[in-house]
């Protein structure tokens, strides 16, 4: 049994984010770690000392002499997750100090103490003057390069924006309405005590009003349902399958999307690919609990045309690599891993994607492009510019419960309380 506490690895993970690792990587690694009971405890401190990270940045920066040296990135991290327990959680301040300064002498840093201890007691201080001094950013916890991105392109809903990328996201079921009901589902879950609410938007989704462990799920095992966001839930009515066809997700794992298309409709030919062996293993994974069939081939989306040879599809889901700003609560990294130039990165990749996949669609079928992205830069300008490369692309009006008309597609912002964010385009090829 470990005897690491839940804060250790906490700040353990911290630092190894610090450092550039991803928070899909660090978490899993790092977690087990810590004692079964207390890891909820750790999930919780690194999600939102993430989630606060540029606000809590912002309020060290004032309060240290001199940056400290990277070498020092765990002191750093454990420095804003002791802020984060006095500013943001129900932790007696001194708890926080007293148990964060604790942690720096088991992390191996003893001369760090008194700079802990001395950040955090001016907090305590002079929260109020140094939470007035921040940036507007840095107060809506938002690096700057986003926060005036969404600040020019989302103005009359910037705040919900912020605020969206400060809460913690909601645990939202899919039914397999192959299997069973909603009405059914919900009463399973709540024979378990397991207490939700059918969305007024989207006929499968449920939101749990308490996040679970699914292994605690009534019929998870068994593929009565999953787990998929509302928001992304949207995407199989919008490519509307059709008894017959054969369909390619091109960009599939893990899967969620390519299994509710054949829950939807079992009478299709459905081909799931991604980039890599182990991301399709992802999906098999997904298969096989709904005890679903289709195939599964390792692709790069960008080279389709190339490597799928003959192979004609009635319809495409290109769900693409992005920015992710949409869904920047599930991975709060982003705030510190993300910069502006990368957006042009994921515009050529999502650009390359949509010109591999294109030849690959039978004339009169539909290619629906995907991202978890807000920015105009990823969704409008990539449909925009592709049109500008084919002749026979055409853009389909599409709608959808709680969505904004972008001028090419419709978006979904991220609520506080809700969904994430999605953007949907949905492209048909002409018939010659």
């Amino acid at each position: 049994m470990s005897n690491k506490s839940a804060r250790w690895v906490a700040a353990r993970v911290l630092a190894s984010v610090a450092k550039g690792e991803s928070l899909g990587a660090a978490l899993p690694a790092q977690l087990p770690e810590a004692p079964l009971a207390q890891r909820p405890l750790a999930q919780e401190l690194v999600y939102g000392t993430l989630r606060e990270w540029p606000r809590l940045a912002g309020i060290a920066q004032q309060l240290l002499k001199k940056p400290l040296k990277t070498k020092d990135s765990d002191v750093y991290s454990l420095m804003l997750m002791g802020l984060h327990q006095i500013a943001g959680m129900r932790v007696p301040d001194h708890a926080a100090v007293s148990e964060t300064v604790n942690i720096a002498r088991k992390l191996g840093k003893p001369w760090a103490t008194g700079l802990i201890n001395g950040v955090l007691r001016s907090y305590q201080r002079d929260s109020t003057t140094l939470e007035a001094n921040l940036s507007p950013a840095s107060r809506a916890a938002m690096p700057g390069w986003l926060f005036e991105t969404i600040g020019t392109q989302w103005h009359e809903h910037q705040d919900r924006l912020v605020s969206a990328a400060r809460h913690r996201p909601p645990m939202t079921l899919r039914v397999n309405l192959s299997k069973t009901t909603r009405a059914e589902c919900l009463k399973y879950l709540n024979q378990e005590g397991i207490e939700g609410s059918a969305s007024a938007k989207v006929e499968s989704a449920i939101t749990l009003n308490t996040p679970r462990d699914v292994k605690d799920l009534p019929g998870f095992s068994t593929g009565l349902m999953s787990v998929q966001d509302e928001s992304a839930q949207l995407a199989a009515a919008l490519l509307a399958p059709v008894a017959g066809e054969k369909i390619l997700d091109a960009c599939a794992a893990p899967g969620g999307k390519a299994c509710h298309l054949l829950e939807i409709q079992p009478s299709i030919d459905l081909t799931a690919a991604d980039i890599s062996e182990s991301r399709l293993e992802r999906i098999v994974e997904n298969r096989d609990r709904l005890g679903l069939n289709f195939s599964l081939v390792a692709l790069d989306a960008a080279q389709g045309s190339t490597l799928l040879g003959d192979a004609r599809f009635d319809a495409i889901l290109a769900d693409v690599p992005c920015s992710a700003t949409g869904v920047i609560r599930r991975h709060p990294d982003i705030k510190l891993h993300r910069h502006a130039e990368d957006i042009e990165h994921f515009a050529i990749q999502q650009r390359a994607i949509l010109q591999g996949l294109w030849p690959t669609l039978k004339p009169g079928g539909r290619l629906l492009y995907v991202t978890c992205s807000v920015l105009e830069e990823e969704n409008d300008a990539i449909v925009r510019g592709f049109l500008t490369t084919v002749a026979d692309c055409v853009v389909r009006e599409i709608s959808a419960p709680d969505t904004i008309k972008t001028g090419l597609g419709i978006q979904r912002l991220p609520d506080p309380e809700g969904s994430d964010g999605l953007y949907f385009a949905l492209l048909a090829r002409a018939l010659p």
